[in-house]
């Protein structure tokens, strides 16, 4: 018998009193081989767990941007920025917060839908502002986007049809007003 493979729809354990909450990094590297590696060797000799980690080129193909969701013990997070600054290729990493930056996240959703609970499925999602993105006879694929409490709240209430996938994204983050992220 195969082991279960957690889903994203599963209930984490709560938090634990030394560790803070999720900070989140941007980083701007050299898009070079191994940049990757390097940084979340940083994180792991700190004891920083990675939360979230998307990475994407910027306009300029030379550069990519990270965003990365970590957690760990509040004191080493001063310490993980000026460490990961330090590294070869990359060429800034700063923290942000809600109020300097405007963060997304974007999840989908396949649910299994008869007929008689896609209208119901389908007014959830447009509650969400989301978006049916695939629909076959018996399932569809919703994408919502927002920041995370949003689409907790979404995933949550979908819950009580049967959700036979979620892929979600981490946090991508752009200062706001001229500030470069």
């Amino acid at each position: 018998m195969s082991e279960r493979i957690p889903a994203t729809t599963d209930k984490k354990p709560g938090p634990q009193a030394d560790i803070i909450n999720i900070h989140t990094l941007s980083v701007m590297v050299n898009n070079q081989p191994g940049v990757l590696g390097r940084i979340c060797a940083v994180f792991s000799r700190r004891g920083f767990n990675i939360e979230s980690l998307v990475v994407s080129q910027t306009r300029d193909p030379r550069f990519s941007r990270m965003t990365i969701g970590i957690s760990g013990h509040p004191e080493g997070l001063h310490q993980i920025i000026m460490q990961v600054n330090k590294l070869i290729d990359v060429i800034h990493c700063v923290e942000h917060t809600d109020r300097d930056a405007v963060s997304k996240e974007m999840v989908l959703i396949k649910v299994a839908a008869s007929a008689a609970e896609r209208t119901e499925i389908l007014q959830i999602i447009e509650h969400y502002n989301g978006k049916t993105v695939d629909l076959q006879e018996d399932s569809l694929i919703a994408l919502i986007s927002g920041n995370s409490e949003k689409l907790d709240a979404a995933v949550r209430l979908l819950t009580k049809f049967e959700i036979v996938e979620t892929v979600r994204t981490g946090k991508v983050v752009m200062a706001r007003g001229l500030s470069e992220t």
